[in-house]
């Protein structure tokens, strides 16, 4: 008996129904062909080592409210544990004809790809891909700058300002039984728990944020409900250190495509229709429209996530510091404010965008002068709303590596959070060994005279760490480091374009300026 064939939509970042024209794709060629739909998953077995505990729960729950809503449809979700290269035996076991996927710019993801086309060439099966994860079609909006990166982000807003915005669709028709998987009540492939990939929900501290379509669709729907706040919504205006976020915090839900970014945009045109708001950088749409800047820019530059090798990106010399690393990472560098945004972000995933540029600059040129490649794995394990281009756009911008060179511009690890919590309350809930210090101190407890400490049940230095450098002296000369760097760069620039300009055809008079330019240059670099 020959088996029926399938046709599989393989999710990555499209965890959702709605706004999901590959997934769409994948339904209609099973109806038409009356061939079995199978919606499947790829569950890397070491995930566990890649991704923190935190985002690994966002991505599980995700994952079972997308089995959960497929199952409205007739049909369901197949966990496939393995990698990309346990598909060739899953195409022949199923007689897959026919694949949709979305288009990703992810380095891992396209690599993904890149072994998925050959095996789908090799075994003739028909794969279609929908760029679907951003608003604008990223490829598109390269071309029209002839292939180029924007390199500002009022670049980029000028290359879309007159895109139409195609409406997001729904998918809520039920698939008939003939598509429905024979195996569709089997448990074998059913949704991991947590704890098969070794971690257990005790592990885990309260869920603030729950993974899935479901959640997302109305956290969206509760704040576009609120019109006159979205339309106030200023970025720098909202608190990086309130108890409870001052943003929608709908940036895990995108990350993961739980949440569609183009349905997020139509959203926030209703709610600006007819009505003052604010504008871009500052306002929601403002925000969302950072994503796809960061995007096209990763899109079109190779090795966009590391330094060396990066085309826009400014070659500094960082230190390697393990130590450094470390305590700032686990937030024990000794100041407060840092120590409690990178406390708060191990535990709940989240952390305000400002409190991100908080302690990426206090790791890079502010203090540390640790590469920002460092700081950005770190945000990779932590985040639940790790993206790849955002995480490395984002700093790159604020180790005035690229995108924002105005280096000497230095947040303060004691004034930038006091501006938005004087008491510092916030600091006693994420650094509870100083939540008995006085306010004067909160920012800067090795100010306060030992029996202060003494009373307050920390000691500094034994209940809690020393600063681990001394800012208002490291900092400046760190601007003077990243002076240095600038300086460099810019010669080494110039030189490389009146070389190039020199291997032109020239005269002899230029032949021999050629010679001594070149004379000099090698002088230099020794």
């Amino acid at each position: 008996m020959t088996k029926a064939a399938s046709v599989i939509h393989w999710f990555r970042l499209d965890l959702r129904l709605h706004d999901n024209l590959a997934l769409r794709n994948a339904i209609n060629e099973a109806e038409n062909r009356k061939q079995t739909l199978r919606p499947i998953y790829l569950l890397d077995p070491d995930l566990k080592n890649k991704v923190g505990k935190n985002r690994l729960r966002f991505l599980i729950q995700s994952l079972r409210d997308l089995d959960a809503n497929l199952r409205k449809i007739n049909t369901r979700l197949f966990i496939i544990k393995g990698n990309v290269e346990c598909l060739p035996q899953l195409f022949e076991k199923w007689q897959v004809k026919f694949i949709t996927l979305q288009v990703d710019i992810d380095a891992e993801l396209v690599q993904q790809d890149e072994v998925i086309e050959q095996i789908c060439e090799e075994k003739d099966i028909f794969m279609v891909k929908r760029v679907q994860h951003t608003v604008y079609d990223f490829n598109t909006v390269l071309k029209n700058n002839n292939g180029n990166v924007p390199l500002t982000y009022q670049k980029f807003l000028s290359l879309v300002a007159n895109t139409q915005v195609k409406d997001s669709i729904e998918i809520t028709k039920e698939i008939s039984n003939d598509c429905k998987a024979p195996d569709f009540d089997s448990t074998e492939n059913d949704i991991t728990i947590l704890e098969d990939l070794g971690f257990s929900e005790a592990d885990l501290n309260e869920c603030k944020y729950p993974g899935g379509e479901t959640e997302g669709l109305k956290r969206l729907n509760l704040y576009m409900a609120k019109k006159q706040w979205v339309c106030n919504f200023e970025k720098p205006n909202t608190s990086p250190n309130s108890i409870e976020p001052s943003t929608t915090v709908l940036s895990p839900y995108i990350s993961h495509g739980c949440l569609s970014s183009k349905l997020f945009y139509h959203k926030l045109k209703q709610v600006e229709s007819g009505m003052k708001h604010s504008s871009p950088p500052v306002s929601l749409l403002g925000q969302l429209m950072w994503r796809e800047f960061y995007y096209t820019a990763g899109a079109g530059t190779k090795n966009f996530d590391k330094m060396v090798g990066n085309s826009v990106c400014t070659q500094i010399p960082w230190k390697k510091n393990e130590e450094y690393l470390k305590a700032w990472a686990e937030g024990r560098t000794g100041y407060p404010f840092v120590d409690a945004i990178m406390r708060q972000l191990k535990q709940e995933g989240w952390i305000h965008h400002l409190a991100r540029h908080m302690v990426a600059c206090f790791l890079t040129r502010g203090d540390l002068w640790v590469s920002w490649e460092e700081g950005a794995k770190v945000f990779e394990d932590y985040l639940l709303d790790y993206d790849w281009s955002l995480n490395a756009g984002n700093w790159m911008w604020l180790s005035a590596s690229a995108f924002f060179y105005k280096y000497y511009r230095v947040y303060s690890p004691v004034a930038f959070g006091k501006k938005t919590d004087k008491e510092g309350l916030y600091i006693k809930k994420y650094v509870p060994e100083l939540k008995k210090y006085p306010s004067e101190y909160i920012y800067e407890p090795w100010k306060a005279p030992k029996s202060v400490q003494t009373a307050a049940g920390c000691v500094i230095g034994e209940n809690y760490p020393k600063r681990i450098v001394d800012h208002d002296k490291v900092h400046k000369d760190n601007i003077q480091r990243m002076n240095a760097a600038y300086k460099l760069s810019k010669e080494k620039k110039a030189l490389k374009h009146y070389l190039c300009r020199l291997k032109r055809p020239c005269n002899v008079a230029k032949r021999n300026q050629r010679r001594h330019y070149t004379f000099q240059s090698k002088a230099f670099s020794e």
